[in-house]
Formats: C-alpha cells, structure tokens, sequence
C-alpha cells in the first residue's frame, strides 16, 4: 500500500445507523476488534459494519443487522465525537486538536509519514480512515 489515506478513505458502502437515520461509511472488522472492550464476548464475524460518526449519537459502530457498538463498550474515546480541545485527532501518532491547531508542522509530518505508509489508520483511528480530512484548518 503506498498511501493508506488512499485506501482507507474512499469506502462506497453506505448504511443508516439504526439511532440516527443518518448513512455512514463501512468499516472492518480488524479496526473494530482494535477498539473494542473485551473484543472476545462480540462475535463480529460475517456482518458488516458501519461507522457513526455524528457526534450527538451514543452509537460508534453498527452493523448491517442494526446491531449497535456505542462509546462506553469501547477502550478507546472517539474523538470526533468528543468536543475537549485534547481530544485525538491523530491516532496514529497520538496528535490532539489543540496541537494540531498550535503547531503547523505537524499536518506535513503526518502527510510525509501516511505518504511513507508509517501510519497505522486501519487499526489506529476508531473510523478506520485516514485522519488528514478530520485535521483542524489552517
């Protein structure tokens, strides 16, 4: 893979979280089973799963049987649904919105490293995508 933001960030598969009616994108099983409380209690396998990203829904994952996975089931805070300047922006290499906003270098060095493939997105970041979109403006 040369570019895991290429890969990672361009899901066609659509399904409507059975909270919100919203569509949101797929999601593997490998990133979910990376994030997941006691990731042996859930049988995973054979359903498809979708990423809710609308932060005024408790809901994280869902699958194709509206099953739902919300925040509090999971080892890991989900920062685009949490609104604290130190939430996570960047799992991969551990970077925060607040950082991210105050220091401009750290966009190029996580392009650099993501054009590299160092970085981990599948596993690292709950959406299993790249982060780069979710960066704060500059």
């Amino acid at each position: 893979m040369t570019d895991c933001c290429e890969s990672s960030c361009n899901s066609s598969r659509k399904h409507r979280c059975p909270i919100n009616g919203k569509e949101y994108g797929s999601v593997s099983t490998k990133t979910i089973l990376h994030h997941l409380n006691e990731p042996w209690k859930r049988d995973l396998e054979g359903k498809g799963y979708y990423f809710c990203s609308d932060s005024d829904c408790d809901v994280v994952y869902f699958g194709q049987d509206n099953s739902v996975i919300s925040k509090k089931e999971l080892r890991t805070e989900i920062g685009i649904k949490e609104t604290a300047p130190s939430r996570t922006v960047c799992y991969c290499f551990g970077v925060s919105y607040s950082t991210a906003a105050q220091n401009k270098t750290i966009v190029s060095f996580v392009k650099d490293k993501t054009k590299q493939s160092l970085c981990s997105c599948e596993t690292s970041n709950p959406s299993g995508r790249c982060c780069l979109k979710d960066f704060p403006k500059q």
